[in-house]
C-alpha cells in the first residue's frame, strides 16, 4: 500500500465524490447523462502498518446532490433542468435517507498498489454489502464503484411512458486528496 500509516480526512475541500448515470429505453437519445456531484460528504481513512487492519468510512448528504453536467440528450440541460433532477432525486429516489460506508476488509495488492476495499453500504433505508477497488498515487485516492439502484430499492427515474429510463447501474466515483486527519 502506497500510504504511510496514520489517519487520514477526504471531503469537497480537496475532492470529489460524484455520480455517474446512463440512459436506457426505446428513447434513450432523448435522455441525457448526468454527472452528478455529491456537495457534502466526509471520509476518514485510519491505515495501519498491517492493510488487513486499514478501515476506512464515508457519510454523505443525500440532499446535497447537484447535477453539474448532462450529455447527450435532444436538448441541452438547462439550469431549471438540473434543480428539477435534483428535486427529484431528493424526493423521489433517496428521499433524504442517509448514505454511509463502513469498510470491512481492506486488501492491498503489491503489484500495482491497488487497494481492495469490501464493506457495507447503507443506500436509500437498506445496508448491503459492495467491494470496488481504489488507487493511491502522488497523495491522491481515487476509484469507483458501480451500485445498481434496484438492489436498494431505488425508484428508477423513467420519462415519456416508460420509453426513457436512467440507467440502473450507476458509477460512483472519488478523487480526493490525503489530508491528515
Amino acid at each position: 500500500m502506497s500510504i504511510e500509516p496514520g489517519s487520514y480526512a477526504l471531503g469537497p475541500e480537496d475532492g470529489t465524490l460524484s455520480v455517474r448515470t446512463g440512459r436506457s429505453g426505446a428513447a434513450a437519445k432523448a435522455g441525457h447523462n448526468l454527472l452528478i456531484e455529491v456537495g457534502a460528504w466526509s471520509a476518514t481513512v485510519e491505515v495501519d502498518v498491517d492493510p488487513a487492519q486499514t478501515r476506512m468510512q464515508l457519510s454523505a448528504d443525500a440532499r446535497s446532490l447537484r447535477v453539474r453536467e448532462g450529455t447527450g440528450g435532444i436538448q441541452k440541460l438547462g439550469d431549471d433542468d438540473k434543480d428539477g433532477i435534483a428535486q427529484t432525486i431528493d424526493e423521489e429516489v433517496l428521499k433524504g435517507t442517509e448514505i454511509q460506508f463502513r469498510s470491512s476488509a481492506v486488501d492491498a495488492n503489491p503489484d500495482d498498489g491497488r487497494l481492495t476495499v469490501r464493506g457495507e453500504l447503507q443506500l436509500a433505508g437498506k445496508t448491503k454489502p459492495i467491494s470496488f477497488e481504489l488507487g493511491v498515487l502522488d497523495g491522491r485516492l481515487t476509484g469507483s464503484a458501480v451500485v445498481k439502484q434496484s438492489e436498494w430499492g431505488m425508484k428508477l427515474y423513467s420519462a415519456l411512458f416508460g420509453t426513457l429510463k436512467v440507467a440502473d447501474e450507476v458509477r460512483v466515483e472519488i478523487d480526493a486528496g490525503l489530508s491528515t486527519a
